[in-house]
């Protein structure tokens, strides 16, 4: 039987750009988060929002068209990564909080209504077309997410320019490995 085109994992991180730019719609238009934020948080992101949308929008979107076109585990482990720190974590982040300060996290709404919904669906396609090994991929990734997450909020955009940096070096080795695994399993065969 063949798989819906909806339940694809091509198909589904199209989905990872358009919920981005809902949620910062809800963070800056109707909300500010950025006022929220500067009562709880340092404020060590001199970068405009709508600076840091286009950044992290231009990213995924070139990540996306690479795997579009590739079709490998690689890519597949960036935009998954990339997912995880700024959707995952970052729903989290806004659902955590709401309660811990006892006040309302623009962004809280659509972290939870699209980032975790539509981020399931794109975990589960990449487990089930096996650009995920195992489920303990996810929580690796988790854990690299959240720590990526974590050091820029407390440093600021100079993590994002050194991820993206370290994403490229992972995808030319990690495709690489990779392509020498399949190898020798077909090999085996």
């Amino acid at each position: 039987m063949e798989k819906s085109s909806m339940n694809k994992f091509s198909n589904l991180i199209v989905l990872g750009p358009l919920i981005y730019v809902i949620h910062h719609f809800e963070e800056h238009i109707i909300f500010n988060f950025r006022e929220w934020r500067i009562r709880y948080f340092l404020d060590n992101n001199s970068l405009a929002t709508e600076e840091v949308l286009l950044r992290l929008l231009a990213v995924l979107l070139i990540w996306i068209f690479l795997h579009l076109v590739k079709r490998n585990r690689a890519s597949a482990h960036v935009i998954l990564f990339f997912l995880m720190t700024t959707q995952v974590v970052n729903a989290f982040f806004h659902v955590f909080f709401s309660f811990y300060f006892l006040d309302f996290s623009p962004g809280a709404i659509t972290a939870v209504l699209l980032y975790l919904p539509v981020n399931y669906f794109i975990f589960k396609a990449a487990l089930n077309e096996e650009y995920l090994g195992s489920k303990k991929e996810i929580v690796y990734t988790f854990i690299l997410g959240a720590s990526t997450f974590a050091l820029f909020e407390m440093i600021g955009p100079k993590v994002m320019q050194i991820t993206m940096l370290l994403a490229v070096a992972y995808y030319f080795v990690f495709n690489k490995y990779d392509n020498k695994n399949q190898l020798s399993k077909n090999v085996q065969r």
